[in-house]
């Protein structure tokens, strides 16, 4: 028995050896792996499909988030603007933008809010647009007034300039010119002020969405398209 004693030490250090060496693999294995059997230090830091597919064109934001659904009625945008606000002037593309993305989903309306006491020409700029607004080219004239702001803001006269703009649109100057002085169109624009001072505006760019007034904040691009998405989804047509 003695004799044999070494080989039976042998054998059970070599059973022991082994036992530990499996162990061990078992225990690196099951740590190094997730639940998924991917390796910890190989998974993705992002979701899988995040990063756009090379040669593929990038979706625009825009158009992942806006509702394509029918609506029962348009959402309403009311602007009150004044047309010498700088404010107004950036904010004049981002609402050709919004009108021209959501399609018949929404109705653009502007009200006149010149702001007299710290805009010299706003006024007379609003009844430019009323004046245009006579022979059925107030939006044409709405846009030259804000594309070409800086070009008359600051003006002792902005007429001529107004003038040149009627001449570009074809418009009647006579007429223009007249209806410009009128009263019909300064009550126009009094009556679009008092309506918004009555609804709590009280500065310029001031937004509505179906009557709901936006922070001036939230009065931008990524606002009026959470805000509309909002209302567009309220109005879905079953």
């Amino acid at each position: 028995m003695k004799r044999y004693l070494p080989f039976i030490i042998i054998v059970v250090v070599l059973i022991a050896v082994i036992g530990i060496f499996a162990f061990t693999m078992r225990s690196k294995k099951s740590g190094g792996e997730s639940n998924l059997g991917m390796p910890n230090s190989t998974q993705p830091a992002q979701i899988a499909g995040s990063t756009p597919v090379p040669n593929q064109p990038t979706p625009n934001p825009a158009e992942l988030t806006r509702p394509n659904v029918k609506v029962s009625a348009p959402v309403v945008i009311e602007e009150y603007g004044d047309y010498q606000c700088p404010p107004c002037g950036e904010l004049y593309p981002v609402l050709k933008e919004i009108e021209h993305e959501y399609g018949n989903q929404v109705q653009v309306v502007f009200h006149h809010f010149p702001l007299t006491k710290i805009h010299k020409n706003a006024l007379v700029a609003a009844h430019a647009a009323e004046a245009a607004r006579n022979q059925n080219k107030f939006w044409e004239m709405h846009d030259r007034l804000y594309r070409n702001q800086k070009e008359w803001a600051e003006l002792d006269d902005p007429r001529p300039i107004f003038l040149s703009y009627a001449r570009q649109l074809n418009l009647k100057v006579d007429q223009f010119t007249a209806d410009m002085d009128s009263n019909l169109v300064d009550q126009r624009i009094s009556a679009d002020t008092q309506r918004g001072a009555s609804m709590g505006v009280t500065g310029t760019p001031t937004v509505f969405l179906d009557t709901h007034m936006l922070r001036y904040e939230a009065t931008n691009a990524e606002g009026l398209r959470r805000g509309i998405n909002v209302l567009l989804e309220r109005k879905a047509v079953p």
